[in-house]
Order: C-alpha cells, then structure tokens, then sequence
C-alpha cells in the first residue's frame, strides 16, 4: 500500500484547534469595569489589596472575572490574585456559577464582651427575623468597640448594644454608612500648637536629643510587646537607607480599642508623633496600616492626611494610608508589612528583624498608633507627662481598655501600676448583682487570672512570673455569672479561626485544642502536651500565646475543668 493512502491521525484528526489560550479567559466586559475602578492609579503590585477593596466595595463580591481582569492589569497571576483575595475575611471570591452574596451583610462579634452580653442570642435571632436571601448574617471577631457589647456591623455601620430592633430600624433607613464622630481636625490641633514642634526639629533639630528625651520619658512600645521606643529608632537608623516608617493600627487583639478612642477623637496628635518619629529615623515614606474594622477612622485619617498635604506639612504621598481586609494575625508586625506588600499576612521567619529588613526589604521603624501618641505629648510637654507618675513602684501611664462587667467599661488613663482592683474602682465597681470572679489582663494571648490575684501592678514585667503579660492592656472583667472554662473556649475558638495555617503547631494545634476543651471535662495531660509543643514550635506570637487560657485555666479554675 503507498504511504499516501494510509489513514494516519493527521487525516483523521476533527480539526479542533484551541482559538484561546488554556486557562481563564480574559472577559472584556470585567476589563473594562477593572479599568474604570483603577482609573489612573498606578499599577504597582503592592497595591493588590487596595484594588481588591475598590472592586468588592462597587460589586458587594470579587467575581473570577474581575480577579482575571485584575491579574492583568498588575501583570500577576491568577494564582497570586486569588490566594491573596482569599486570605483576608473580608472578601467574597464568587466562581464562575456560584450565588453572589446578599447585597446586605451583617458581622454579629462574637469575642468574650460581646459574647457575655448575649452575642450569640442576638445572631440567632437576627437569622430568624431576617431574609437569608436579602442579608448575610456572619459571625466576626472583634470590633474594636467592646465598651459597647454587643456589637454588629451592618455594611459599614456599626451599631453599639445592638439589639434586633435597632438593626431593622438601619435597614429600614438603610443607614449602613459609618457615623463620623466629632474630632479635633487640623485647624483646631494648629490652633493649640500643633505641629510646632515637628516644624522647629525639622528647622534644626537634632535626632539624638529627641530620642534621649523618649527614652527618659520611659515609653515603651503600647502594641503589645513593649520594646523601649528609643532605642528601636537606634537600631532603625543604624542600618543604610532608604528607611521606611509603619504604623500598626491593627488593633485587633480582642477587648482592645484604645487606639480607636484616641483616633476618633484627636487623630493628629498621632501623626505628629508619628511625623516626629519618622524625621528622627529619616524614614522616606510613612506607612499607616489600618483595619477594615474602623471605617469611620479611615474617613478621618483620609481626609485629614489630605489636609496634611494641602497645608505642605508633607509632601503629597508621604503618608500611605493602607487598608486591611479582616485579618487578626497582620497585627504581627512582620505579617503587618507583607500585607502592606499586597500579599497575604503570613509571617516572617526571624532573623532579619524588620528594623533591617521590612517593607520592600527595606530598614523599616513600626510603631503602634498609641505609641506615636506619645512620642508627640512627650516632645510638646516633656518627659515628666510620663515618668513623673508612680505607683506601687511602677512609672508611667497605661491605656487601659476596659469591658466585661464593670459599670463604666471604656479607655481608663492610670497610673501603670494600677492593680485590677484599682481599674474596676476606676470603671464604677463592678455590674449590681455580679461579683468579681476573674480577668483577662491583656486580650485572650493573655489567658485568665483569678479574683484573689488582685494586688499585682497590671503593667509590663510584672505578670511574667504568674504565665501572662500586659499585651495590648485589654481587661475584661469576668464574674460569678461567668464561667471560665467557657471563656477559654472562646479565646480558643478565636486562634483557630484567625491563625494563618503557615505552622503546623498553631493551625493544627489550636484546632484539637478547641475539640479537646469542648468535652465535658478536659483531658489535662493532653492538653498541657498540646500547649508545649505550640508554645516551642510555633513561628509568631499567635501560637506561641494561644495556650495561655488553657494553662491559665487548668492552674486557677480547676474545679471548672
């Protein structure tokens, strides 16, 4: 047989060449719309999560499409568009055939204030009164607002002692837009001499003679680690630039909202000292990282950062203002500067610090938003508006938030060396009808002491010896209505969900965890097991922190267990 008659598959082949690419195809229609939300910003990768927000904020959801559009527009892959987007609680990535969400959401706290004012009946009762077709109701972390217990927002109002009557009345009036309170803007602050001092050190000042005065002042860093905020610039400065400046407005520790209380009502105060603490660092950009939780402090700081440029006290871009997207474990600074990247916030192995190596691999200074607070009261009023209060042989002042069941709970300035009992007195004492049983002395990283630990100064350095630390300085006063056993559960509950699953020991870890405290009594061996192999093994502070209200509990509640 000649070869041309035989049948081979290049003649019986059915002629299906591929006209596209393999893969996701790029819709015109979702380019378009793309294209019109960006408009004429620049398309740097960094900025990844800042678009996510601008097409989520329009669309009420992040559509394949639209994540396609995206990766085109920054030159990324799909791959790295969609890890990200998927990362962070606060978007809603929608595949090809799935149901949007509900144009409405509602994120019912369910951390420990909330949860002892009856979180958990209000979200039940919010799903059988409303429509599931109509509005989402989610479970969420903490607010920032547990002065207020309950809490939920709705859209982007938030609505303090929430009840289901007060949600209808919003929707209803469709009132999801954040309320605005009064604050002192930059008219005011100027009016009261602000901004002065930053003037005078930017006309001659010098940077050792300002960091002498912080470390005599005593400040330490107020995020949560307290690391003496002098010495930090030193080691900050001490590396080749360009350097870079980070403010970690994260504040997501559950119980604390200290620096939402002070940014709701003299947010220039912080920029000055965080304008002083970059000079001092010769930082070439501020970064400030703000959670998504705290919309109406973003309006403030947007539009007050403008007022900023427009009077020339900076030059436009100077401060970068970044939103985060629901994620608890980017208030660990590493974490923090690989979102600020548009990445997701997944920790960084250590060494290299980021005071060597952080934003763009880049030296970079990271202070808490109360931390800058008072690098400017100490540069305006000096030292002694810190150092020259004592008590019970501690120096100094502490933020301390306070909720649970206290009669005034809120932002309660005192001495460093109060003790929970001095706090409680500061609050009203305690709720009529309720005794005093435990606290949470810094957030759930910090566990739970009992009542009759009640004459150690609540400040750092001295909780160390019974297991805990100050953290965030986030109290929540617990009484004989509460079980600790339960609230342990809830401090639990929360690690599982927030933890980034980078390590082993806290993804799984925290996960048995919340499976063994849920029996009736605890397997203390085990558990105990668990929590060194976390404590040892973990990357961050998330797992190394997350077995404190297990010890803690187990040590001072036994009976509970």
């Amino acid at each position: 047989m000649a070869l041309d008659d035989r049948k081979g598959v290049w003649k019986s082949g059915k002629g299906k060449g591929r006209k596209t690419p393999k893969g996701r195809q790029l819709v015109d229609q979702a380019w378009d719309e793309v294209r019109g939300l960006l408009a004429d910003r620049p398309r740097q990768k960094d900025l990844l999560i800042e678009y996510l927000h601008l097409i989520q904020d329009e669309y009420g959801h992040l559509s394949a499409a639209h994540l396609r559009a995206l990766a085109e527009e920054l030159r990324l892959s799909q791959a790295e568009v969609y890890e990200v987007a998927t990362f962070y609680a606060h978007f809603d990535v929608v595949k090809e055939g799935e149901t949007p969400p509900p144009a409405l959401t509602i994120r019912v706290c369910d951390s420990l204030s909330c949860e002892l004012a009856g979180a958990q009946q209000l979200k039940a009762a919010l799903e059988d009164g409303l429509d599931p077709s109509e509005v989402r109701v989610l479970r969420a972390p903490c607010m920032g607002r547990c002065d207020t217990a309950p809490v939920l927002e709705l859209g982007h109002h938030h609505i303090d002692h929430a009840t289901p009557e007060k949600v209808k009345a919003a929707i209803k009036s469709n009132h999801t837009h954040p309320d605005i309170p009064k604050f002192e803007d930059l008219a005011q602050y100027q009016a009261n001499g602000g901004y002065q001092e930053l003037a005078s050190l930017r006309s001659g000042g010098n940077w050792e003679d300002v960091q002498a005065k912080v470390k005599e002042s005593g400040l330490r860093g107020l995020g949560g680690a307290g690391f003496p905020s002098g010495t930090k610039w030193g080691f900050v400065r001490a590396n080749e630039g360009p350097r870079y400046m980070a403010v970690n407005g994260d504040e997501g520790e559950p119980g604390t909202f200290k620096d939402r209380y002070y940014l709701e009502r003299t947010p220039h105060l912080f920029l000055e000292g965080m304008l002083i603490a970059a000079w001092a660092v010769e930082a070439d950009k501020c970064f400030i990282y703000m959670r998504d939780e705290y919309p109406a402090i973003l309006h403030i700081l947007a539009s007050e950062i403008a007022a900023l440029e427009t009077a020339g006290i900076v030059e436009p871009g100077y401060i970068d203002l970044r939103r985060g997207a629901g994620a608890y474990i980017c208030g660990e600074e590493s974490a923090m500067i690989e979102s600020i990247e548009g990445k997701r916030g997944i920790p960084r192995h250590r060494p290299p610090f980021v005071a060597q190596v952080g934003i763009f691999d880049r030296p970079t200074l990271v202070h808490n938003v109360e931390t800058c607070l008072w690098v400017a009261k100490v540069m305006r009023e000096g030292p002694e508006c810190l150092n020259a209060t004592e008590k019970n042989g501690r120096k100094g002042l502490r933020s301390y938030s306070v909720s649970g069941r206290v009669k005034n709970p809120g932002v309660h300035l005192l001495p460093a060396g109060s003790t929970i009992t001095d706090i409680i007195e500061a609050c009203g004492g305690m709720i009529d009808g309720h005794t005093f049983k435990a606290y949470q002395p810094g957030g759930p990283s910090s566990g739970l002491l009992p009542a009759s630990i009640n004459d150690v100064p609540l400040d750092f350095d001295t909780l160390q010896p019974l297991g805990t630390f100050i953290g965030s300085a986030a109290v929540v006063v617990l009484s004989d209505h509460d079980s600790a056993k339960a609230a342990a559960l809830n401090m639990l509950r929360f690690f599982e969900d927030e933890s980034c699953g980078q390590c082993t020991p806290c993804r799984v870890g925290c996960e048995k965890a919340v499976k063994l405290m849920q029996n009736d009594s605890w397997d203390q061996n085990l558990l105990e097991e668990l929590s060194s192999a976390m404590v040892d093994a973990s990357i961050c502070g998330l797992g190394q922190a997350a077995p404190n209200p297990i010890r803690s509990t187990m040590k001072y509640f036994p009976e509970e267990i």
